[in-house]
């Protein structure tokens, strides 16, 4: 169900569809909390490899069965393991195994976000940003943005989770994140809200033609089990 929400944003892209968006200051979504951390997660790798073509049926298998069943010799070998699509099937294997990337963990950083939905609708898709403004430079804000598919009930509130191997700030060495507090002030931001009717909110002056290229790669993988993607 959380594929087909997230793969409906880019319908918009090819077909003309009816819509409504609001572009309003006024959120209709309330961050009550928010925080990061350092955090390893293990990135799973979808195996491409293909898959090995079946054996063929030989003479000496219906003569092998059979002898089985009924009093053969125990022990007695399986007349495919010498055939030549056994050799073949075992080889293919041992190709797909060398081939196949196995999960390893990744070092980047958790962000939490705790939502409420303020507005009368089911919420399925957030668009939101988690920003860390420079304290001596506050023009100098980094961006975080995430795709989150949801589910969130009026007046109710869910707690969002994000993962990114980007951190507060592209420059800022790992010696200093432990005094991040001091350098940056942290803010979320919600640029867009989409509604299980299909009505669109979203923040005045947050511009979504500029996430396409990157929503669309966000899309280009099937959706697992995680909440949400970095744009």
């Amino acid at each position: 169900m959380k594929t087909l929400v997230l793969m409906s944003l880019l319908i918009p892209w090819f077909l003309p569809i009816q819509t409504t968006v609001v572009s309003q200051d006024s959120c209709p979504v309330a961050v009550s909390a928010h925080k990061w951390t350092r955090s390893r997660q293990v990135v799973e790798q979808l195996n491409t490899g293909t898959t090995a073509p079946a054996e063929a049926m030989i003479a000496d298998n219906k003569n092998f069965e059979r002898g089985r069943r009924l009093n053969g010799p125990p022990g007695q070998p399986d007349p495919n393991t010498d055939s030549m699509d056994r050799r073949r099937a075992n080889m293919e294997k041992m190709v797909q195994e060398s081939r196949t990337v196995q999960p390893k963990p990744v070092d980047g950083f958790a962000y939490r976000v705790r939502v409420q939905n303020a507005g009368t609708k089911l919420i399925e898709v957030l668009f939101l940003e988690y920003q860390f403004i420079e304290s001596s430079n506050p023009s100098s804000i980094t961006r975080r943005q995430f795709l989150c598919g949801v589910h969130i009930k009026p007046e109710k509130a869910q707690d969002i989770q994000a993962f990114s191997v980007a951190g507060p700030s592209d420059v800022i060495s790992v010696s200093s994140l432990a005094k991040v507090s001091d350098v940056f002030q942290e803010k979320v931001v919600i640029n867009r809200v989409e509604y299980s009717d299909g009505t669109i909110w979203q923040r005045k002056g947050w511009n979504f033609g500029e996430i396409r290229l990157s929503l669309a790669a966000a899309l280009a993988t099937p959706w697992g089990s995680e909440m949400c993607r970095t744009l």
